[in-house]
């Protein structure tokens, strides 16, 4: 897939949006509140806020769910789309809205340490107990 163009959307089609530019490979967030909000945990890819623009968004809600940042989702069908750090300069999208094929591949696993106890990480990616070196 051209990485210079992605789109996605929500379930029922509320929300569409377009992401112009690279996309980061998909990182998956073992934390507790992306385990609440998804169901298991969160796969999502980041682009720039510049490279983010919305095609519809009659749906879209955003719940504050730290003091650092907030998420995006449909208020009809509650796909969990979106998150974004208050005053970042970004967006991080989840990687299942995306239209297929994405082109993107798995980077590495974060918040290990928080992990439920129903599942292993199974893979040979790279694992950290918190935020990766570089972003801490």
């Amino acid at each position: 897939m051209d990485q210079s163009m992605a789109t996605g959307g929500c379930l029922c089609g509320g929300v569409r949006y377009r992401a112009r530019g690279k996309l980061r490979e998909v990182v998956a967030c073992h934390c507790s509140q992306c385990a609440r909000t998804s169901g298991h945990h969160y796969a999502a890819t980041h682009c720039a806020g510049d490279d983010f623009s919305l095609e519809m968004n009659e749906t879209l809600r955003w719940y504050r769910s730290s003091e650092s940042a907030e998420r995006g989702f449909c208020q009809r069908c509650g796909s969990n789309l979106f998150w974004r750090r208050f005053g970042g300069d970004g967006l991080s999208i989840a990687a299942g809205t995306l239209d297929r094929p994405t082109g993107l591949k798995m980077a590495y696993h974060i918040f290990c340490d928080s992990k439920s106890d129903y599942y292993d990480v199974a893979d040979n990616l790279p694992r950290y107990a918190g935020w990766p070196p570089a972003r801490a």
